[in-house]
């Protein structure tokens, strides 16, 4: 069982508020923590923004990849 720091269930929010409500949570964290993300359909618009905006900052591992629900544990670096 991951140790987190953060949950965000990006179901719970509109489009619009999705990455930004992400993005929140992770700007809070501090090194070495960790937030969840939960989302009803694959994340990867989300990583690759990750990739692009914040390089060698964060570690990406999915704990459940579908079909209907997956999880990510995203650690800040």
């Amino acid at each position: 069982m991951e140790n987190f720091t953060a949950r965000v269930d990006a179901r719970d929010y509109e489009p619009k508020l999705k990455h930004p409500a992400i993005f929140g949570a992770f700007d809070a964290l501090k090194p070495g923590e960790k937030m969840e993300l939960i989302n009803d359909h694959e994340p990867k618009p989300l990583l690759y923004q990750f990739m692009i905006e914040m390089p060698e900052q964060y570690e990406w591992d999915y704990l459940e990849e579908g079909p209907e629900i997956w999880r990510v544990c995203i650690t800040k670096k």
